[in-house]
């Protein structure tokens, strides 16, 4: 995280990239929409040959009709292509179960044995960065597929880390699950994104990762 970053955060995995160029696309797409709007409305307003008796014209109705129609299409194609990509499976390395609790997360390794943990939120005297320390991080290798899927022990939360793209709801008897690709090193930072109680405020999630070698000795 960044002290006042009004930005998104940098992009650690491809789909962030993709989510990162489609929000230009349209942000260029709505500014062009708006300046054209502010351009006519002045110009209507300073114009004093305005015809009072059109009550009809097809040309003019053709026109505004196709645009938008076009506009619409060129947000389309790239929305669902990245909804595509999201929902695309891939072969992970590793799976990581995230787990919810009022209010700290808990993480298992399934392909490993005996490793989960449970991550709570340093104390403020203790942590380099308010409300987002943690001692116990989830560890990753980078460069390789993982699949995180979550759920919850007691009321809906969310599991979000926002430099990887991925928001997911943890709801209690149900699993959700995600897929991400770390393409750089790193201390990645989230929190629960769903109202869950007093201290809500209170579940950081932090993501280290590594490179392979680092992490199979972090496993042993």
């Amino acid at each position: 995280p960044m002290w006042n970053h009004l930005n998104f955060q940098n992009s650690n995995t491809p789909t962030m990239e993709q989510l990162i160029l489609f929000h230009d696309h349209t942000m260029m797409i709505l500014i062009t929409i708006t300046l054209f709007i502010i351009y006519f409305m002045i110009m209507s307003i300073l114009n004093k040959n305005t015809n009072k008796y059109l009550m009809e014209n097809q040309q003019i109705e053709t026109i505004w009709t196709m645009i938008p129609a076009l506009i619409l299409i060129l947000i389309t194609i790239p929305s669902l292509r990245i909804l595509y990509l999201m929902e695309e499976i891939f072969n992970p390395m590793i799976t990581i179960k995230s787990i919810g609790h009022q209010w700290y997360w808990s993480y298992e390794y399934s392909d490993f044995n005996n490793i989960e943990f449970d991550s709570f939120m340093m104390p403020q005297k203790e942590s380099l960065i308010r409300l987002l320390e943690v001692d116990n991080r989830m560890i990753i290798p980078m460069n390789n597929t993982i699949r995180i899927i979550t759920t919850s022990m007691d009321v809906i939360h969310s599991w979000t880390i926002p430099s990887l793209g991925v928001k997911m709801d943890s709801i209690p008897g149900r699993i959700n699950q995600s897929m991400f690709n770390s393409s750089r090193p790193g201390i990645y930072v989230g929190q629960c994104s769903e109202i869950c109680g007093s201290n809500h405020s209170f579940m950081p999630i932090i993501m280290e990762s590594i490179k392979l070698n680092n992490f199979i000795n972090w496993i042993k």
